[in-house]
């Protein structure tokens, strides 16, 4: 027998069916069970094979466990392909009928969910931080305006007491004075002279001079040429 009969499981999955198998003359020695899977209802391949005495047969689409009397056989990462009709087929050797077939059942592979609410979840779990980084951020905001607050307040205070400490001189804006155009003045004053103070000499007392007054009348003379001043000399 070969059980269950029908099995329904989604493309990705396995399947497993077990095949029982019964002897009325246990002094059989020799067998082999194979597994079979029918194509178009009329063509048969043999997919896999397991004998007495080996334990197990494993291959990477297959998995087949003996069990005496039961055998389990296993169909790993299902495919929609893999949909068919299956089956057991028990060989015995020394015996006249060698071929014994077991009853079919069903595999129905479906396709698997399209995963669209799955992969969109992800992305906005990754596109939103957690909240505990939400919070650092939030940390580090607001610790880097109290500091440039600090800063600001410090400056503010430190630019108001230069300004207290200045003279007023320095504070009050400096205004441009116009230019400075000289224009004459006239002082008046009285000037004071200091007379000599020396003692006054009396004046001396001189005789009283005679003075006698004459004419002296020259005789005119000739100019004096050349010639006669040469006569002269002689």
């Amino acid at each position: 027998t070969f059980f269950p009969d029908k099995l329904t499981i989604t493309a990705g999955g396995s399947a497993t069916f077990f095949c029982n198998i019964s002897m009325e003359n246990d002094s059989i020695s020799e067998y082999s069970l194979n597994w079979y899977k029918e194509i178009n209802h009329s063509q048969t391949q043999k997919i896999a094979e397991i004998s007495r005495i080996r334990p197990q047969t494993k291959t990477e689409k297959y998995l087949l466990t003996n069990h005496t009397p039961a055998f389990k056989f296993e169909i790993l990462n299902l495919h929609q392909n893999d949909s068919g009709s299956y089956y057991c087929g028990l060989i015995t050797f020394f015996e006249p009928d060698k071929v014994m077939e077991s009853n079919r059942s069903f595999l129905v592979v479906t396709a698997a969910p399209e995963k669209t609410n799955a992969t969109d979840e992800p992305e906005m779990e990754e596109s939103n931080p957690p909240d505990h980084i939400k919070a650092v951020l939030l940390g580090i905001l607001l610790l880097a305006g109290t500091v440039v607050l600090l800063i600001f307040g410090y400056l503010t205070v430190t630019y108001r007491r230069g300004d207290v400490q200045k003279p007023p001189s320095e504070n009050a804006p400096v205004e441009e004075k116009p230019p400075m155009v000289p224009l004459p003045t006239v002082d008046y004053g009285v000037l004071e002279f200091q007379r000599d103070q020396r003692t006054q000499v009396p004046p001396e007392t001189h005789p009283v001079d005679q003075t006698e007054y004459a004419t002296i009348v020259f005789p005119e003379e000739k100019p004096v040429t050349p010639e006669r001043g040469k006569k002269h000399q002689d």
